[in-house]
C-alpha cells in the first residue's frame, strides 16, 4: 500500500500504510550534504541542519522541543555526505503536529545572529568529542585518505576553521541554493492516510522550484598509508579498498560479502582475529555507498606490538575472498543473516519510511521487499570471488592508522593484496 505523489514544484511524496501501527514516522529528505559544499563551506550543511531547531517567527527553540516532547514523539536530522534528513515520529493522531513542526523549522527558521554563535560553540564542542574519540576519528580519517582533493573525503562537521567563519548570511544563502523542490523527498510511513498527507504538506508546496547543482566529478580512489602519532593506549586502524555505489550492479553480491567478512560475531574477521587469536576487542567491516562510488572499510583496534599482525590477517581474509570461492553454506548463513536483519527492521515504521526514501533517492522507485529477496537468493560463490577480484587491488589499497605508530613496520612491501 505504497503511494507516490509529485507535487507540482516536483517535490516527490511517498507513502506505507501500515493500518496496524499506532505510529507515523515522516522525513524531509534533501539531496545534500557535505559533497556538494564549496571550500569555504565545509560543514555548512551539518551546521544549517543544528540551525533549523533553534527558532522560527512562530516557535522558539524551546516551544520546538516542548511541542514534539507533549505528544511523546522524536523530532530529529542528520547530515550525510550526500543527503540531509529531518524526520519525526508520533503516534498517527500526532502527525498534523508533526508535519507542521516539520514545515516551520524547514521553510521559517531565523538565523538570529545570537542563535547563530551558540550553535558554532556546541558544533566546535562536537568537534573536540571527536578528535577526543580516536575510534571515531579513524573513521573520518581515512575517508580524507582515500578520497583526497575531493570534497567527498571532507569531514560532514566541517572544521574549527571553517565553522568559525559561518554566518546566517551564508547559511540561508547555501538553504537557498541547495533546498530545492527537485532535491526534495518527503517520505512517510505508518497509520499514514497519503490524501490526508498530501494536505498536510501544502506549505510545501509554495516552494519555488528552482535548477538543481551538478553533484561535480567523480572521484578516485586513493591508495597509501597514513600514520597519525597519538599518545593512546591502542592504535586504531582503518583499511579499505574501492566498494560499490548505490545502484552498482553487483550491490547485492557486494552486501553479502561484506557481511560474511566483518559483519556480526560469526564473520571472519571477528572469529579470526578476536575469537581465534585474541587481538583485538572490536573488528568489523562497512561498505560506504555513494551515488556514483563507494568503499568498503575494516576497522580494529590492538595493541600497538600486536597491529602489524592483524594487518596482516585482515589482509589475508580479504586475499582470501579473492582466491577461493565461498562454502555454500557460509553463504547461504550471510544470505539468511542480511535477509534477516533487513525484515526485521522493517517492524518500525521510521525504518519503512527510511526505505521508502531511500529507494526513491537511488532507483527512482520503490523496490518490493520480495524482489530484493530474490536479488540476494540469486548470488553465487562466483559473484562474490568476482566482485573480490575487481575491487580489492593495490591501487585503492589505503590504510589509516592513529596511536602510537611511528615504529609500526608497515610499508607498501607489506600491505599489499598482491
Amino acid at each position: 500500500m505504497i503511494t507516490k505523489t509529485v507535487l507540482d514544484n516536483g517535490i516527490r511524496v511517498i507513502s506505507e500504510h501500515i493500518p496496524h501501527l499506532h505510529s507515523a514516522s515522516i522525513g524531509v529528505w534533501v539531496s545534500t550534504g557535505s559533497r556538494h559544499e564549496r571550500e569555504s563551506e565545509r560543514g555548512i550543511s551539518h551546521f544549517i541542519e543544528h540551525m533549523l531547531f533553534k527558532g522560527t517567527d512562530r516557535r522558539s527553540a524551546r516551544d520546538i522541543a516542548r511541542e514534539i516532547d507533549s505528544v511523546g514523539g522524536v523530532l530529529n536530522a542528520f547530515t550525510s555526505r550526500e543527503h540531509t534528513c529531518y524526520y519525526a515520529k508520533v503516534l498517527s493522531t500526532f502527525l498534523p503536529k508533526a508535519v507542521d513542526l516539520l514545515a516551520d523549522i524547514l521553510l521559517n527558521s531565523l538565523f538570529a545572529d545570537e542563535d547563530v554563535e551558540k550553535e558554532r560553540q556546541v558544533i566546535l564542542q562536537e568537534i573536540g568529542m571527536i578528535e577526543d574519540t580516536p575510534d571515531d576519528l579513524i573513521h573520518d580519517l581515512f575517508t580524507r585518505n582515500f578520497w583526497s582533493g575531493h570534497p567527498l573525503g571532507k569531514p560532514i562537521i566541517g572544521t574549527a576553521e571553517s565553522v568559525g567563519s559561518f554566518t546566517g548570511a551564508m547559511a540561508q544563502a547555501y538553504r537557498q541554493r541547495r533546498y530545492l523542490p527537485g532535491d526534495i523527498i518527503i517520505s512517510a510511513a505508518g497509520l499514514v492516510d497519503h490524501d490526508e498527507l498530501v494536505k498536510l504538506l501544502a506549505p510545501f508546496a509554495l516552494l519555488a522550484p528552482g535548477k538543481p547543482e551538478d553533484a561535480g566529478d567523480i572521484p578516485v580512489a586513493t591508495a597509501g598509508i597514513e600514520k597519525y602519532e597519538r599518545e593512546l593506549e591502542q592504535v586504531h586502524l582503518c583499511l579499505g579498498t574501492r566498494g560499490i555505489s548505490h545502484t552498482h550492479a553487483d550491490r547485492h553480491a557486494g552486501y553479502l560479502m561484506n557481511t560474511l567478512l566483518g559483519s556480526g560475531m560469526s564473520s571472519r574477521l571477528f572469529q579470526e582475529i578476536r575469537e581465534r587469536r585474541g587481538l583485538v576487542y572490536s573488528v568489523y567491516s562497512y561498505l560506504s555507498p555513494h551515488t556514483d562510488v563507494g568503499s568498503m572499510v575494516i576497522y580494529a583496534g590492538a595493541q600497538e606490538g600486536r597491529i602489524a599482525e592483524v594487518v596482516e590477517l585482515i589482509l589475508a581474509e580479504l586475499k582470501r575472498l579473492k582466491r577461493e570461492p565461498v562454502a555454500f553454506e557460509e553463504l547461504e548463513a550471510a544470505r539468511n543473516h542480511f535477509s534477516g536483519h533487513m525484515i526485521l527492521s522493517l517492524e518500525s515504521s521510521d525504518n519503512r519510511m527510511t526505505r521508502l526514501a531511500r529507494t526513491e533517492l537511488n532507483f527512482g522507485r520503490n523496490i518490493p521487499v520480495e524482489e530484493l529477496l530474490e536479488a540476494f537468493r540469486k548470488v553465487t560463490a562466483e559473484d562474490i570471488l568476482a566482485l573480490a577480484n575487481d575491487l580489492f587491488d593495490d591501487s585503492s589499497l589505503s590504510l589509516a592508522l592513529i596511536g602510537r605508530v611511528a615504529d609500526i613496520p608497515l610499508g607498501s612491501d607489506l600491505v599489499n593484496l598482491s
